[in-house]
């Protein structure tokens, strides 16, 4: 017996798989199980909002760079957040960037944003998520889950180096693809 699916079921598989696509050769994102360990140790942070690091210097450098990097990605820009401390910097997606999991930004068009102490807030896919925590790259936001779209909400701990940069460059890509399935 010959199985039919219907329009809508084809539709969202396609959609599915040429976010996949973008997101593979566009954004350079396929971590699945190559995430590596993070080898520098996981900064103290609150439990609390503000969700802050403890004792962290950053290297400003890896911060510019950082900034350089994620304002690249098409219809992403920076602005001052409304949803952190003052001196945050929200990377916003352009009104004309199609938004496919609504719920999984701050403040309308934010997916991520980056504190003065080098660390971010970023909505990730939820198993990415876990996966980060696990081999130490963040910690759950004190909200995550409380919210709908909420479930991957988490911080990413401040670069100690640029090879952590490229790892939490990735992250903030994988936020991007999440959010928008590699919209261009």
């Amino acid at each position: 017996m010959q199985r039919r699916f219907k329009l809508p079921y084809q539709a969202r598989t396609l959609k599915v798989f040429v976010g996949l696509v973008s997101a593979f050769f566009f954004v350079g994102v396929g971590w699945a199980s190559d995430l590596p360990e993070r080898q520098t140790s996981a900064p103290e942070t609150t439990n609390s909002v503000p969700h802050i690091q403890y004792n962290v210097t950053p290297d400003p450098a890896l911060s510019a760079a950082l900034i350089d990097r994620i304002s690249d990605l098409p219809g992403v820009y920076t602005a001052n957040t409304a949803n952190s401390l003052a001196d945050a910097r929200g990377f916003r997606l352009s009104p004309d960037v199609t938004i496919s999991q609504p719920r999984s930004l701050l403040g309308g068009r934010e997916f991520a944003h980056l504190h003065a102490d080098g660390s971010l807030h970023a909505f990730l896919p939820p198993d990415l998520a876990t996966e980060a925590i696990e081999k130490g790259w963040g910690t759950w936001h004190p909200w995550a889950g409380q919210n709908p779209g909420w479930d991957g909400f988490i911080m990413i701990y401040t670069p100690a180096n640029f090879e952590e940069l490229n790892t939490v460059t990735e992250l903030v890509k994988s936020s991007y693809v999440y959010v928008t399935e590699g919209a261009q």
